[in-house]
């Protein structure tokens, strides 16, 4: 209960940039939650979680997209479609090894994002 309350009161108040880290945060969590439910044999656990970080990706990744952007949002549009394929396909054979890829190629895009927080504010403005 108490995260739940910690977590509304970080996105009520969080930037558009944080609210972005939020929700890569919100997949990873979700994946792992996924691998955690295939080892353990739990496929409720499984299903629910992967259906989420599918979620996370379309619903949220993808949809904050600015697509008139330039050829950068348009390649993470397409990242974020292969991804939402590859976990919907590790959701139905319980394949550990795609979430391992998904979370792989997601990593470096997380980094960056991160890494743009970090920046100074020149370089952000640029």
């Amino acid at each position: 209960m108490y995260r739940k309350v910690g977590l509304e009161t970080d996105v009520q108040g969080a930037s558009p940039h944080r609210l972005v880290s939020l929700l890569f945060d919100g997949v990873f969590d979700a994946m792992n939650q996924a691998r955690a439910g295939i080892e353990n044999g739990n496929t409720e656990l499984k299903n629910r979680s992967l259906s989420r970080a599918v979620r996370i990706l379309d619903e949220g990744l993808k949809a904050s997209l600015n697509l008139q952007a330039g050829p950068l949002a348009n390649d993470l549009n397409d990242l974020y479609a292969y991804l939402c394929m590859r976990l919907t396909k590790a959701n139905l054979h319980a394949d550990i090894a795609a979430i391992e890829e998904c979370q792989r190629i997601l990593t470096p895009v997380r980094e960056a994002w991160t890494a743009i927080a970090q920046a100074p504010e020149v370089l952000r403005a640029a």
